[in-house]
Formats: C-alpha cells, structure tokens, sequence
C-alpha cells in the first residue's frame, strides 16, 4: 500500500499557495520523519493527476464551491483526506488509522490502541 498526496508545485493567488505550501510541507514532513512510504502527486505538473484527485475526492468532502485543493491524501485508491482531517487525526495519535496503516509497535498511536483494548 502506497500513500499518495496529491500536491501543487504552484498554485493561485500567493496567499493560497503559501498555505498550501506550508500544509504539503506538514503533511510530507509527518510522513518522511515517521518513515512511511508516499509518494507525491503534482496536480499542477501533470493533467492526469489532477483529473483523479478531482473525481476521487467524495462528494461530502468537496469545498462548497470550487475544486478541492492539495493537499488530498489518498492510500492507493481509497480517499484518506484533506489536510485538515489529516490534522485532527494528528493532534488525536491517530495518524496510523487515519491513512489504513497498521501502527508501528511503540507508537504512540499503538499505545493508545492497547490502553483502549484494555477498557
């Protein structure tokens, strides 16, 4: 299973693009310093990526208006989510859950996971 994040090299107006930045960053920053696999997706280089993002995005996911901006997380083809569900899921250690992984033995996350098997 392979992570995608489905990213922009550029994008609009330049406030837009800093906080895109800045979420892409955290999002694959997570990702690389917790040693899991991903792969990145630029919608702004290639027409095909941003095709699939778009129709892959559910429904009750998409902005009210417009299209949904990167980052989107995917775990291969199922739809993990935007960037502010994959914050919550970190402030909550529950990361692992969040993209269809299985934590690793002494995280946090799996910790938490034993301590609520107990109860």
């Amino acid at each position: 299973m392979v992570i995608k994040v489905y990213i922009a090299t550029s994008s609009g107006s330049t406030s837009v693009r800093a906080r895109i930045k800045k979420q892409q960053q955290d999002v694959m920053g997570f990702l690389a310093a917790n040693k899991i696999e991903y792969e990145e997706c630029d919608i702004a280089a290639n027409e095909a990526n941003r095709k699939w993002m778009r129709e892959n995005v559910p429904e009750e996911s998409r902005p009210a208006t417009g299209n949904p901006l990167p980052p989107q997380i995917f775990n291969e083809e199922k739809y993990c989510g935007n960037y502010e569900a994959f914050f919550d899921a970190r402030e909550d250690n529950a990361v692992y859950a969040f993209l269809g992984l299985t934590a690793p033995p002494g995280s946090k996350e799996a910790e938490a996971q034993a301590k609520k098997a107990q109860q």
